[in-house]
């Protein structure tokens, strides 16, 4: 059985070296001055279909067989792997069918369908995603593309990381610490996997929305577990996961902490992105800059990296935030 390692990510960036985007590795003075130290933004919010999630479904779906190809892929997600699915399913010649949430953002569901994906549509509080997943699969002889707990996908995530380190070391630059959000834990873990090999001694910290903290409970326990029951969905849609996966969670076990953010906090750094930093960023892509903004992390004379993971935003809310007219749910 296939296991994800460095030596994956090595051979994950040679996979999708021809069909991904080597995303900037952006610094800005503005937010430099303001924190009191060196910021180094990976902008994966110009990825293929918008956010990191490329990088493992075409890993993954590229080493399709001619057979898997004919019988298609079918994944589940709230979006950004979904978008990410059906692209690289276009690009390989594949269908490709996504279960969605039916609040899912319309951004995110327009972006698959303009892909060529076919979208079947869930209850998310009903309904159980993994089970429709399976089912599609089994009834269709589908191959069925898992959102972080697959270790092809990890391996593509973690061509984000070695990107971070190659192109900061170009630089002459050594990160002290690199933030990235976590919810299954794909892309972290394909972080950690990277930062391990090449930059052991940078803390890697994880970042969540504040009642989606499982990641957090679950280091602190030294085991899976989920978080308690919401009351109101967090505007991090693509950081909704109800805990790490099989598969992501021992190798997350060497991050070096996990904080956790606020809608309104979030909200701030959706906004100071746009204002300031002239980007959009979705809000589960802007939680790491985030947990610097309000000093959650400390930034002042460190080198911080950080995962601007992605920027499907639904354009009602995001006209809402940048205006001030956000108000989150209590």
């Amino acid at each position: 059985m296939h296991t994800a390692s460095f030596d994956g990510v090595l051979d994950a960036a040679r996979q999708i070296a021809p069909a991904a985007v080597r995303t900037p590795l952006l610094e800005h003075p503005a937010l430099n001055e303001r924190l009191g130290g060196r910021v180094l933004m990976k902008a994966e919010t110009v990825q293929v279909a918008g956010a990191f999630k490329f990088r493992g479904a075409y890993n993954r779906i590229s080493r399709l067989t001619e057979d898997e190809k004919a019988r298609g892929v079918v994944a589940y997600s709230s979006g950004n792997h979904a978008q990410a699915v059906a692209a690289a399913a276009r690009m390989v010649g594949t269908s490709a069918v996504i279960v969605m949430p039916a609040d899912s953002p319309r951004v995110k569901v327009e972006g698959v369908l303009a892909f060529g994906g076919e979208v079947r549509s869930y209850d998310r509080y009903t309904e159980s995603r993994e089970a429709i997943g399976e089912e599609i699969a089994s009834t269709r002889g589908s191959v069925l593309v898992r959102p972080f707990d697959d270790p092809f996908v990890i391996e593509g995530q973690g061509t984000t990381g070695l990107e971070i380190v190659e192109d900061a070391r170009a630089r002459k630059v050594e990160i002290d610490q690199l933030l990235c959000g976590a919810s299954g834990g794909g892309l972290i873990a394909g972080i950690n996997l990277s930062m391990a090999a090449l930059s052991p001694d940078t803390r890697v910290i994880g970042v969540e929305p504040a009642a989606y903290n499982d990641t957090l409970l679950s280091l602190q326990a030294g085991e899976r577990l989920t978080h308690a029951p919401v009351a109101h969905p967090t505007i991090c849609d693509a950081l909704m996961t109800d805990r790490p996966g099989e598969l992501t969670f021992p190798i997350n076990q060497r991050l070096s902490g996990v904080e956790t953010v606020t809608d309104a906090e979030v909200a701030e750094a959706v906004r100071y992105a746009y204002r300031t930093l002239k980007l959009v960023v979705e809000p589960g892509g802007a939680v790491s800059l985030a947990a610097l903004l309000t000093g959650k992390v400390e930034a002042r004379d460190r080198t911080s990296a950080i995962v601007l993971s992605g920027g499907n935003v639904d354009a009602a809310l995001f006209s809402a935030i940048i205006e001030d007219r956000f108000i989150p749910a209590t």
